[in-house]
């Protein structure tokens, strides 16, 4: 059982969500909407902040949608003047594929919400989450041969145990906080195969560029993945290093790559490699400096569990999960780019 929706501007929590709506009214957001095709705009965001609205109260859809004909006083406060019903709302959905809404959030959060982040160097925080779909377990067994013809498979988390749905890798930028990319897996695979997944995405989009620090935990270690992070990408990969690790099997493996040679820039590329690789160590010989700047990505994710509906999905395919992830990161990068930044705002924040 659900508790009414009754606005209360007294209240921070109702005072945070207008804020959230207010930017999803906004004519740069509208022009976000249209330039990714989400048409017509009017609909789509009325469709937007239904959506929002559910996450940010963990509820259903439908539910805000009852609210929201029964009372005046939420309509006013979610700028719908025409509520449409749950069907109309996942039809709607459905129209589009997932990457339209990747773009889009991208398009919000840079134009609307971060317009000025970008510096000439970069930190980026890397790590991913289960994301867990709720099935019930007692009615179908879920055998490995009836998961062979699904979109989504069998996962272990230390903290969740054994699920079933997708493991979800999130980027995002220090000290702004604003996500930059996500991606989306079957099951639960090991972080340190991912690790090149997602620099590849950062890559394609041009958001990580030369130089930029890239922080990961011990999941996504091995000494392939410092190799391809300062060879391949160029950035400084400082992936949390485990007992067995030994600077001298790495410098073994960071040599200059033959591409270097036989350019008329062979001297440029050098210092670049040498200078990638005297902070990659650097950072390395003193980790403890970077523990607290990693933790904050954790505090992001339990804000977007425990406040924002980031678990449970009741969503069933790639598609629809990944479009309902989507959403949850815009909900998570809009009350972020409000001031919730410091690891106290989102702790708070996530317990409340």
């Amino acid at each position: 059982m659900y508790p009414p929706l009754i606005v209360d501007r007294k209240d921070p929590k109702w005072l945070l969500l207008e804020q959230v709506l207010n930017i999803t009214t906004a004519r740069r957001t509208k022009q976000e909407l249209a330039k990714r095709g989400i048409t017509p705009v009017p609909k789509a965001g009325t469709v937007m902040r239904i959506l929002l609205m559910s996450m940010f109260f963990v509820v259903d859809c439908a539910y805000v949608i009852k609210e929201l004909r029964k009372r005046k006083a939420l309509r006013m406060f979610a700028h719908i003047a025409e509520v449409p019903t749950p069907e109309e709302v996942y039809r709607f959905m459905s129209r589009f594929d997932e990457n339209r809404f990747v773009s889009l959030i991208s398009g919000i959060l840079n134009s609307v919400c971060f317009p000025s982040c970008r510096r000439r160097s970069r930190t980026i925080l890397i790590d991913s989450t289960a994301i867990i779909l709720d099935l019930n377990w007692f009615k179908r067994p879920f055998t490995k041969s009836y998961l062979k013809t699904r979109d989504y498979g069998w996962g272990y988390s230390p903290i969740h145990g054994h699920y079933i749905g997708y493991k979800l890798t999130l980027a995002i930028n220090y000290p702004s906080l604003q996500p930059l990319a996500i991606l989306l897996h079957r099951g639960s695979p090991h972080d340190a195969p991912l690790f090149g997944d997602i620099l590849q995405e950062l890559n394609r989009r041009r958001i990580a560029r030369t130089g930029d620090l890239v922080i990961c935990d011990k999941g996504y270690y091995s000494y392939q993945n410092y190799v391809d992070g300062v060879i391949d990408f160029r950035i400084v990969p400082l992936i949390f290093s485990k007992k067995n690790f030994s600077q001298k099997n790495l410098l073994n493996r960071l040599s200059y790559p033959l591409s270097v040679f036989g350019r008329s820039d062979t001297g440029k590329k050098i210092r670049l490699f040498r200078r990638l690789v005297k902070k990659l160590l650097t950072g390395l010989a003193d980790q403890s400096a970077y523990l607290t700047v990693r933790s904050l990505i954790e505090d992001v994710f339990k804000l977007a569990k425990n406040a924002f509906s980031l678990k449970n999905f009741h969503q069933y395919t790639t598609r629809s999960v990944k479009k309902a992830v989507c959403l949850n990161v815009l909900l998570l990068g809009l009350v972020v780019s409000l001031g919730f930044r410091s690891k106290e705002q989102l702790q708070s924040l996530a317990e409340c």
